[in-house]
């Protein structure tokens, strides 16, 4: 035989279908499995607080009447409510088909939120960097490098926020939005070195135009975090799309013109009402007042963000940074406190340019070994700090980390209670979750464009008279009879009233169900 010629070997196996080159993962394809299997036991494992209640209420209403769904925590109609996205009206529908109740589907929600999460992530930083470790990198860095106290608000992507947060609409947001992004900075990226000349620049039209449903379905979804996505993809436009001729320019107004168009066919209610609403601007002030303690290790990322910015001023990412950090001051010092719920996004550049800078291929130079060394011990402080009890089982814990809200659930008193029934509570436990089994509140714990805020505190005031200890029985039964109250719903600091019978009672919490009316 000849020297010349080639003998191919046959391939046998399963590799044969393959060209002989059997598949094998990603770094971050192993660590991604290995974080989603984690954080959704550790979500499964920590029971549900804070604004859960609200969502569940809402997946309660919409598998009631899915078409005209009343407000989410009152006996009040639900017209205008912002919480009935189609986010939501989609796990109404899977609450219907399975029967099952809004604990349940926001549980339920946790895992599918953290896939798109994760597949998001790993989407946009590959089109930032081809360097393989740098999506495993950006995972770490966004869930540890927050600051040494806990950040506990719904849109925070820290280990320990996520145990409590991942079914929320704004974990889905996030997800939808890292996916807005990679598509976005890959268009405008590959623009650069296409040449649109007549009829063949309309190839990519649908594109775009998916792409602006993409973004209107994140304002649909949770507005403020359309706040960030809106401003991420101004800066990877301005920042990689060149050439600013006039196909390009359509292109992009397409984009603009079909999410604006899809946000506003929503039927449920009109998202842009909400830019003038105010009503929950007060709450979001300790957002600014808690900064410096709850994020100052993202701040380890702004070497990398400089030495992107000294390769070019149109880093996507530097831009990107400084876009928010405007909006947040804005939010400040205009008094629209809500703009800083965009603060866990604002780390995004910070933590995921470091990211890229210490996934770059050894040896390195001494500024990024220094980087690196500093970048791990923030990490580890923060875990230590923070993170490590959302992880850590209680009863494996070594030292008594910092564990999650352990919140007490009423499935003993929604028991007696029938869906729609109005309840009176003094807990702010109940006050905050017991709408989430079916019943109403006579005063709803959360603001709601649904539900004119004179009206909220109109009920507030009402309900504190009721529960006031010099309240008369004449004037409770006023209370009864204006809101059809059913139920009180006491802790056991309160007294039962003489015309209330008690049904039923809390072993953990001492808390008293009783029925009036």
């Amino acid at each position: 035989m000849s020297a010349d010629v080639l003998v191919r070997r046959p391939v046998r196996g399963a590799t044969a279908l393959r060209g002989g080159r059997a598949w094998r993962p990603t770094p971050y394809q192993v660590a991604g499995f290995l974080f989603f299997l984690v954080m959704t036991l550790a979500y499964w494992a920590v029971p549900l607080c804070c604004d859960a209640g609200q969502h569940a209420a809402v997946v309660e209403r919409l598998k009631a009447d899915l078409l005209h769904p009343r407000h989410p925590m009152a006996d009040l109609p639900g017209e205008g409510s912002a919480y009935y996205s189609p986010y939501a009206v989609a796990q109404g529908v899977f609450a219907r088909l399975t029967g099952l109740g809004g604990w349940e589907v926001v549980r339920l929600a946790g895992p599918l939120n953290l896939l798109v999460l994760l597949t998001g992530l790993n989407r946009f930083v590959r089109v930032l960097t081809p360097r393989p470790w740098a999506p495993v990198l950006a995972l770490g860095a966004m869930t540890l490098l927050w600051g040494t106290e806990r950040a506990w608000w719904s849109g925070y992507l820290g280990l320990m926020s996520m145990t409590g947060n991942l079914g929320y609409p704004s974990a889905f947001a996030i997800g939808l939005t890292f996916w807005a992004w990679a598509l976005t900075g890959a268009r405008a990226r590959d623009g650069r070195r296409v040449r649109y000349v007549g009829p063949s620049g309309l190839r990519g039209l649908p594109g775009y135009g998916a792409l602006g449903v993409l973004y209107g379905l994140i304002l649909l979804v949770h507005p403020i975090t359309s706040v960030a996505a809106v401003l991420g993809a101004v800066a990877l436009v301005a920042g990689w799309q060149g050439g600013w001729r006039g196909p390009v320019v359509g292109r992009w107004a397409l984009t603009g013109a079909v999410a604006v168009g899809a946000a506003a066919a929503w039927p449920y209610f009109d998202v842009f009402a909400l830019a003038g609403d105010d009503s929950v601007d007060a709450m979001h002030r300790v957002l600014y007042l808690d900064l410096p303690g709850e994020f100052w290790l993202a701040l380890l990322g702004l070497p990398a963000l400089w030495a992107r910015g000294r390769r070019s001023r149109r880093d996507p990412l530097v831009l990107m940074f400084a876009l928010d950090c405007a909006v947040v001051a804005y939010g400040w010092f205009s008094g629209h406190y809500t703009y800083g719920r965009i603060l866990g996004l604002t780390l995004v550049p910070p933590q995921f340019a470091l990211a890229v800078e210490l996934a770059a291929p050894r040896p390195w130079g001494r500024w990024r070994a220094v980087l690196g060394r500093a970048a791990a011990a923030g990490a580890l402080l923060g875990l230590l700090a923070v993170h490590a009890g959302a992880v850590v089982p209680r009863a494996l814990d070594p030292v008594g980390f910092e564990q999650p809200p352990d919140w007490p659930a009423y499935t003993w008193a929604a028991r007696h209670i029938g869906p729609g029934e109005v309840v009176i509570t003094d807990g702010y436990y109940a006050g905050h979750a017991i709408a989430g089994y079916g019943p109403n509140l006579a005063a709803p714990a959360w603001p709601d464009p649904a539900l004119d805020e004179r009206e909220r505190g109109r009920r507030a005031a009402d309900v504190k008279a009721y529960l006031a200890p010099g309240s008369t029985r004449a004037e409770r039964a006023a209370v009864v009879r204006r809101y059809h109250v059913r139920w009180l719903l006491l802790t056991r600091w309160h007294p039962v009233p003489e015309e209330a019978v008690v049904v039923a009672w809390s072993e953990r919490t001492g808390e008293v169900l009783a029925r009036v009316g």
